[in-house]
Parts: C-alpha cells; sequence; structure tokens
C-alpha cells in the first residue's frame, strides 16, 4: 500500500476533526451571554469548561461517520471487498445510534446514505497527491462548480440524517443552526481552496 494513501489519510482526518471543532466552536459562540456571566466573578471559567466539553461532545459526534467512512474508504483502497466493508461501517454506526439511544432504522438509513457519498468523495482524495487538504481537494475537484456538486450531494445526505432527528421546535432549531454554520465554513473553505474562480 502507498505511504501517500496514508498521509492523505491523516490530512483528510485532521481536515474533517479542524471542520466538526469551528463548527461546535460557531455554535457555542453565537450563544448569547446571561447576566450570571457579568455578575458573578469567575463564571467566565465555567463557561470555558463547558464548552470545551461540549465542543468535544458534538465533535465526537459529528465525526464518526466521517470518521468510519474514512476509515472504510482506506480499506476498500487495501483490497477488502465494498460490500463487506460498508457492512462494517453501518454495523458500526448501529452499535454507536444504540449507544446514544438514537437507533431508528430511518436514521440508519440517512447515515448509510452520508458514508456512502463520504467514501466516495475520500476514495479519490486519498488517491491524490497534495502537500495539504486544500491542494488535494483542488485535484480532485478542479474547478468551484466540482467541488460544489459534491458538497450539494453530501448536504443532501446530510439532511437525510437531520430529518430523522426529531421534530421539536428545539431540534429543528440546533439543526438550522447547525446547517447555517456548516454552510458559512463551506464558503470559507471554497473561498480558500478557490480563489480566483468568484
Amino acid at each position: 500500500m502507498s505511504a501517500e494513501y496514508i498521509k492523505n489519510y491523516g490530512m483528510i482526518l485532521a481536515a474533517e476533526e479542524s471542520f466538526a471543532r469551528r463548527v461546535a466552536l460557531g455554535l457555542w459562540v453565537k450563544r448569547p451571554l446571561t447576566t450570571w456571566h457579568y455578575l458573578i466573578p469567575g463564571m467566565f471559567f465555567f463557561d470555558l469548561l463547558r464548552r470545551n466539553q461540549a465542543v468535544s461532545r458534538y465533535s465526537a459526534v459529528f465525526l464518526l461517520p466521517r470518521k468510519a467512512a474514512l476509515d472504510a474508504a482506506l480499506d476498500i483502497m487495501r483490497g477488502e471487498p465494498r460490500e463487506a466493508r460498508f457492512s462494517r461501517a453501518e454495523e458500526e454506526i448501529r452499535k454507536w445510534l444504540q449507544s446514544l439511544d438514537l437507533f431508528t432504522e430511518g436514521l440508519l438509513r440517512g447515515h448509510r446514505e452520508q458514508i456512502s457519498v463520504l467514501v466516495e468523495h475520500y476514495s479519490v482524495l486519498l488517491r491524490e497527491e497534495g502537500d495539504a487538504y486544500p491542494s488535494l481537494l483542488r485535484r480532485c475537484y478542479r474547478t468551484r462548480q466540482d467541488y460544489q456538486a459534491y458538497l450539494r450531494r453530501l448536504e443532501a445526505a446530510d439532511r437525510a440524517v437531520a430529518d430523522q432527528h426529531g421534530h421539536t421546535p428545539e431540534i429543528w432549531g440546533r439543526l438550522r443552526a447547525e446547517k447555517a454554520q456548516v454552510e458559512e465554513l463551506r464558503r470559507k473553505e471554497i473561498e480558500q481552496v478557490y480563489p480566483e474562480d468568484r
């Protein structure tokens, strides 16, 4: 197996971890401060600890399907049969959802589609040569429009997952905030990777 795959795996995973943290931080920072932040000395430190825990939890939830897809893409490139590897990824997601008491067949189906889109994306990224994640994206998706087409497919898969998470106003509010944050960060990423394609 090529050392390039391993190097790219590390770059892709680091980029996804960073993206997950930035989404979580963006969601947390947009929360309004309460009166207690001004009245109680040291509340800032409690808030900082709570924020760090929330960012870690959110990042883990956001990242798990992406890491499962990245691992599956690497294993498929190493020669593991695609269907067998998808079955293993699906079982990993099933166990994860069960551990969170969130398992439904609909949610599993949504994650299956999400993983399928991500495996295809990661498989292409793993094969490319590049010294940084943006250069891998640039080599895989030659134009801004090509990358945006992939992002639309990923957004549709993410929406299929989000649609299964319940139907309370609080949940929908959180999902809308997350979607807005993801869109903003993707827009910035596109500007960084394709600055001349404006």
